[in-house]
Formats: structure tokens, C-alpha cells, sequence
């Protein structure tokens, strides 16, 4: 018999840790790292990595895959992306405990919140499920290419225990606390990673309405906390508008302090938020100071929409032109919109915001006119594009109007062109303000949504973009490197610091004893492929997808699940409960 199910020979690997990369050999056995460096013995498999970078598999730590996890065994697009690991159930919203009488309430805050399609969700999932433990149980039973963990959702809680009282700005009792307490303590001790909630206006249910989060009071939170702290462990995370009244840093600290977790909050600059990002970032550091632990998580680019015809957002969603066609099929819809009378009529129309919600009014503006914040993804785009990329200096340079131009765009490619609005993290019109934060210990790669946002983003390629921008190509800023980060740094972010965060202790390190999940990866050939929308989800529900170059081989618990792009049909990801260590035998040798 072969001394090992598999060998990387010879690859340059990046351990996790951040040390200085070695070449060497990584071999496997049962599904755990048996050896590092130079390797002797055979092996079941082997794959030649001269050459090419070794490195862990990346922990995503921010998704939404709460209903696809219930059906879908290969987990696209983060899997894609060299994720072996997901973390889900961000935000406060997800779908247990759920009541039989709150399916549909609890699919519309999804939809909502997280524009994932409710056909394609009241579809795909079975419902086998009641408790929270129960939830657990149904995804334990689909094997996937990844490892999936995930949080007791905040929505779900409060719905389950207020019933038909859950309605914007309810007011719980102390009894109905303890039951929410109750019920985070049962799920966490059942395998849950954390509990989440949301308390941002950026957040509504399918119908308009507040999530449940958003009115919380801090003592209905921290109390949550509490019952997580009688477990011992568990990570509290949050999206937050930070409004000054709520003081939210305080009871933060205070949280972390008695219970000795972690909180974990979205980092960004936002126009929702009332803290600038400079501000957050320096309150979470004093309450750090004070015995605190309080982990920043950071998008790595600007968050916001790409825009297309058959998207969720375009440039001229509100002309009384589109709204004629809005509901026809696709292909007729293409024939109106090449044709130059439409265009010319539709052109010539004012946008019409009346029948908006009036809270969005001004980001529509921004959609249907902000022409010098919207970009041309051209099919080398870079994320963080200059002005000269922007629709109004391109329009300039073609010596049409930037609606015109802006038109003729999303109708190229037989009407699969794109356009990238960064709302979220571009105020600068660039990223040099995350340059010291992707050296800085209290913050964590996140915020990639995978998952979720189905018709305006595919941030789950935030691992590739972290290492063809971030590290490779970035000709902006002024820091260390021309404002690139190295790729141990890049690593060991992705990899050792999100797994730490949530207590998964036994994987995001090359090292004997740790899961063996992997990547070996083309570094100079890495490379975001072009976006497309897929109509592939339940019910021929959308999503935006984006592929990746430069990943030659993915690897999950020592099977090889990717090759070169490709699924191999492989399953043997599952489900995470609790925090997880090294085999102590194993990590000794």
C-alpha cells in the first residue's frame, strides 16, 4: 500500500503563517496533512507543483449560502474561488428556527435583504427542518466540496419567539429575551459558530420592512451574548449603521469583556454608516485597549452593483421606456432595446422615482446619473478603476452623451454588457485606505457576501481578487511595495486569520496533524474571468457568476475537488459544529 493518499511535489508553499515561503512537499493521509518539507515514500496520487504557489484552502467567513447549502453540492461560485471553507448565517438572516407558519416571512427577509431570489429558495429548500439543531442536522446530511459553519440568525430568532408580534420596532419582554437567549444557547451548543444580527437601514425584508435586528435594543443583544458565553464560546457578528445614539462600540466592549468572545462587526465606509471608517476602526481599538475583543471585518474592494440589462439595477431602470419592457422575455426584450428607435425614445425620457421607495431615492439618482462613479468593465477591468475609466470621461473621449454611451454599452456582447457602481468603500475613488488595514491584527478579510446578491454582485471572488489586485497587479497608492501586500500576508489572512476568529483551529496551516485543505495555485497566471449571469438556481432563479484562472488544483480533507476550474464531482466537505482543534498526537509530530 502507498504511504500516503497524496503528494504535492515541489511546490513553493506559503504556509499561513506568514513565514517566508519554502519549497517543499506536502503529503496527505487520511484526510489530514501528514508531512512537510522533503517527503519520501509514494503516494496514492501526485500532483507536480513546481513552480506553482501551496497554500491552504481560504476560509470565507461571510456568506449566505443558508438555503443553497440545503441542496446544492458544489457550492459555486466560492468554491470556485479556492474557498474550502464558508461561514453563513451572516447578518441576522437565515432559516432556523422557523416556524411551519414563517417559511415565507422568513424567505422575503432573505430576499430582501440579500437579493437572493425567494422562487429559487422557496423551491430548493425541503423545510425538514424546525429547531435550530434541526437546521444542523439537514445540512449534515448533503455532502459538499466545502466545509460549511454557520451563525443562529438574529431574524429567524426573533420571529420564532414573537410570532405574529414581530413587526418593525417591537419591543420584546424580559421573558421573550430569555427565550431568544435560550434558543442562541441551544444552537450553539448544538454546533452553531455565532450568533448574527443586522442593525442597518440598508437591510429590508422583500416587503420594505426594517430587519428585526435594527430596532434591538442593547440589552436584548448583549443578553443574546450572554447565553452564548455560558456555552464558552461562539462569535457575535454584526452589520451596524454605528448611529452615535446606539453607542454600539460600548456595549460591544462590555460584551466582550464578561464574556470573553469575540464581536465582530462590517468595517466599511458607507453612507449609511454615521462613524467614518477612520472613527470605527479607532473606538474599536479603545475598547481593545480596555481588555476588549472586538475584530473589524474588511471588504478588499469597493462594494457595490454591476449593472446589466437582465441584472437587478441598471442606469435606466426608471424611464417610463424600460417599464413597457420590463416584463417581456429576454429575447424580446433584446429586439426593443437594439432597436434605434427605443433607444432614441428612451433616451430622451427623465427618470420617473415616483413609484420608489422614497429611503433609496437618492442612491437611484446615483444609479441613473452619477456617470463619473460608474466604471466600463471592459474585459481586463480593473476594481479599482480611475476617473479616465469612468462612463463620463469615456463618453467625453467618444464625443457622445454618457446615457448614450452608458447604452450602447449594456448592449454590446448581444446585450451582456456591464457597468461597476462602488457605493460602498470608493469614496476616494480609490483603496489606499485599506492598505494598513491589511497589516493590522484586529481585521479579518470579509464581507464577500457569497451567496447572496445574486443579481448585482459575485464578491465570492474576493479570494482571486485579493491575489491577482491586491498582490500582484496594484499600480496605485503609496505604502510598502507601491500599496501591494505581500503574498504570506495575503495568505495567512485569508487562510489562518478568518479559521482563528471562529475557533476552527484545525485547518487555514500547512502544518502535520491539519486538515489537509488546499490550494496550488498558477500565481502568475491568476485571473478574474468575465461576469455573467446564470439563470441556474431553482426555478431559473439569476445569479452573477464569475470564474477564475490560475487555480490548478483545490484539495478539501485530501481530495481534490477542482482541477484547473473544474469540479471533479468530488463531495467530501460537511459540516463544521463548534470550534475545532488538532489532533494533539498529530500536531506533536
Amino acid at each position: 500500500m502507498p504511504a500516503y493518499d497524496l503528494i504535492i511535489r515541489g511546490g513553493t508553499i506559503v504556509d499561513g503563517t506568514g513565514a517566508n515561503r519554502f519549497t517543499g512537499d506536502v503529503a496527505i493521509k487520511d484526510g489530514l496533512i501528514a508531512a512537510v518539507g522533503h517527503v519520501d515514500g509514494d503516494a496514492s496520487q501526485e500532483i507536480d507543483a513546481i513552480g506553482k504557489i501551496v497554500a491552504p484552502g481560504f476560509v470565507d467567513i461571510h456568506t449566505h449560502y443558508d438555503g443553497q447549502a440545503t441542496w446544492d453540492a458544489e457550492m459555486a461560485p466560492s468554491s470556485w474561488h479556492g474557498v474550502t471553507t464558508v461561514v453563513m448565517g451572516n447578518c441576522g438572516v437565515g432559516f432556523a428556527p422557523a416556524a411551519p407558519n414563517r417559511h415565507e416571512w422568513l424567505i422575503g427577509l432573505m430576499e430582501g435583504v440579500e437579493d437572493i431570489p425567494g422562487t429559487a429558495l422557496a423551491e430548493g429548500m425541503k423545510w425538514d427542518w424546525e429547531t435550530f439543531p434541526e437546521y444542523l442536522d439537514a445540512l449534515e446530511r448533503l455532502p459538499r466540496t466545502v466545509d460549511v459553519g454557520t451563525h443562529v440568525p438574529h431574524g429567524a430568532v426573533r420571529a420564532y419567539v414573537l410570532g405574529d408580534r414581530e413587526q418593525p420596532g417591537a419591543v420584546p419582554t424580559a421573558e421573550d429575551i430569555a427565550r431568544m437567549g435560550d434558543i442562541v444557547e441551544e444552537g450553539v451548543r448544538a454546533g452553531a459558530l455565532g450568533f448574527s444580527t443586522s442593525r442597518t437601514v440598508l437591510h429590508k425584508s422583500v416587503d420594505g420592512e426594517l430587519v428585526p435586528g435594527t430596532t434591538a435594543t442593547a440589552q436584548e443583544l448583549v443578553e443574546i451574548g450572554r447565553a452564548m458565553g455560558r456555552v464558552g464560546h461562539g462569535v457575535f457578528e454584526m452589520a451596524s449603521d454605528l448611529k452615535r445614539e446606539w453607542n454600539e462600540f460600548d456595549w460591544m466592549g462590555k460584551l466582550s469583556r464578561e464574556t470573553g468572545l469575540p464581536v465582530t462587526f462590517a468595517a466599511l465606509q458607507s453612507i449609511a454608516k454615521e462613524l467614518p471608517l477612520d472613527e470605527q476602526i479607532a473606538t474599536m481599538r479603545a475598547e481593545n485597549d480596555n481588555g476588549a475583543n472586538i475584530v473589524a471585518q474588511i471588504a478588499l474592494r469597493g462594494n457595490g452593483i454591476v449593472m446589466a440589462w437582465r441584472g437587478t439595477v441598471h442606469p435606466f431602470r426608471f424611464r417610463p421606456s424600460w417599464n413597457e419592457i420590463a416584463d417581456l422575455p429576454w429575447e424580446a426584450q433584446k429586439a426593443r432595446l437594439l432597436d434605434p428607435a427605443f433607444k432614441a425614445r428612451l433616451l430622451a425620457e427623465e427618470n420617473d422615482f415616483s413609484e420608489a421607495p422614497q429611503d433609496i431615492v437618492g442612491l437611484l439618482m446615483v444609479v441613473a446619473g452619477g456617470w463619473t462613479m460608474q466604471f466600463e468593465m471592459d474585459p481586463d477591468f480593473d476594481y479599482e478603476p480611475g476617473a479616465d475609466a469612468s462612463i463620463a470621461a469615456r463618453a467625453a473621449a467618444a464625443g457622445v452623451s454618457p446615457e448614450e454611451y452608458a447604452y450602447d454599452l449594456l448592449c454590446r456582447d448581444d446585450g451582456k454588457g456591464f457597468i461597476y457602481l462602488p457605493i460602498l468603500n470608493y469614496a476616494d475613488g480609490n483603496l489606499d485606505f485599506l492598505e494598513a488595514l491589511q497589516i493590522s491584527d484586529d481585521t479579518v478579510n470579509s464581507l464577500s457576501d457569497g451567496g447572496a446578491h445574486c443579481g448585482t454582485i459575485c464578491d465570492a471572488a474576493s479570494p482571486t481578487f485579493m491575489l491577482q489586485h491586491w498582490v500582484r497587479d496594484r499600480k496605485r497608492g503609496e505604502g510598502k511595495a507601491g500599496g501591494r501586500i505581500t503574498l504570506e500576508n495575503a495568505i495567512k489572512r485569508q487562510c489562518h486569520d478568518t479559521a482563528r476568529l471562529y475557533g476552527l483551529d484545525d485547518r487555514g496551516l500547512i502544518a502535520p496533524g491539519y486538515t489537509a485543505d488546499l490550494n496550488v495555485i498558477d500565481f502568475d497566471n491568476v485571473k478574474l474571468g468575465k461576469p455573467w449571469l446564470a439563470f441556474d438556481l431553482p426555478a431559473g432563479g439569476k445569479r452573477l457568476l464569475q470564474k477564475a484562472e490560475g487555480y490548478v488544483a483545490t484539495i478539501k480533507s485530501g481530495v481534490v475537488t477542482f482541477r484547473n476550474g473544474q469540479w471533479t464531482g468530488e463531495t467530501p466537505g460537511g459540516l463544521i459544529r463548534g470550534p475545532q482543534q488538532v489532533p494533539m498526537a498529530e500536531a506533536a509530530e
